[in-house]
Order: structure tokens, then C-alpha cells, then sequence
């Protein structure tokens, strides 16, 4: 079973992987900075009950903490574009790779029957060689 994972990772273009890894890993690293820097600001949401005090205006409250979920709702948004563009990054590679293996897979079984030809015109010539001594 190693010896089949052997041979597709002979056959990966590594050298395009690499050279596309600082792409992904900038664009993981930019979501993952926002994603941190946005969650280690937000304090975790309460019960909007324990801080209404009979005497405030119910209804500014209640706007100022609707006006907070549209603001982080945005944010979610931005993010959540941000890893799309992640994910179609990493599915165009993906394509990319599947790609350039069917190219070496259909190389390969030409070269398989190239081989298969000139062995069987090798073995011709050597019997013709033996039949002649």
C-alpha cells in the first residue's frame, strides 16, 4: 500500500505546489489574523435583561445592541469572503494538480506502449540474429 502512495507523490508537480504555497499561507494567515484579532475583541454576549435598569430607555438599548450585530454581521461577512477566496484558491490548485497528473498518467501509458513496441521489435531482431547463426 506505500509503494501506490509512493507513486502519486512521485508524480505531484511539486514544484508549482511550492511555489504556490506563499499564496495560500498569506491568505490563511490574513484570515486567521482577522479572525483573532475579531474574537479576542468581542466580549461574549449577555443577557440584554441584566443590563436594562428600569430607569434607561429600553428601546436605546436595544437599537445600540441591534446597531453591534449589524456591525459584527459585516465583519462575519468580510471573513467569510475572505476564507471563500481561501477555498476557491485551494480548489484551482486542487484542479491544477489533477490536471497535470492526467497529463503524466497519459505519458505514461504512452511510454508504457513505446516500451512494450520496441521490446517486442528488440525480440524480433535477436531471433532474427539467432536464426541467421
Amino acid at each position: 500500500m506505500a509503494a501506490g502512495w509512493w507513486k502519486v507523490l512521485k508524480t505531484v508537480p511539486w514544484s508549482e505546489v511550492i511555489h504556490a504555497a506563499p499564496q495560500v499561507a498569506t491568505g490563511a494567515r490574513r484570515l486567521w489574523d482577522t479572525v483573532a484579532r475579531r474574537s479576542g475583541t468581542m466580549p461574549p454576549p449577555g443577557p440584554i435583561i441584566d443590563e436594562i435598569e428600569p430607569q434607561e430607555d429600553v428601546f436605546g438599548i436595544v437599537m445600540a445592541r441591534l446597531d453591534k450585530n449589524e456591525t459584527t454581521v459585516g465583519e462575519l461577512r468580510g471573513q467569510m469572503l475572505s476564507a471563500s477566496e481561501i477555498i476557491a484558491n485551494l480548489a484551482d490548485q486542487n484542479a491544477q494538480l489533477i490536471a497535470k497528473m492526467d497529463v503524466i498518467r497519459t505519458r505514461l501509458l504512452w511510454l508504457g506502449v513505446a516500451t512494450g513496441v520496441s521490446s517486442v521489435l528488440a525480440l524480433v531482431a535477436l531471433a532474427l540474429v539467432a536464426a541467421r547463426t
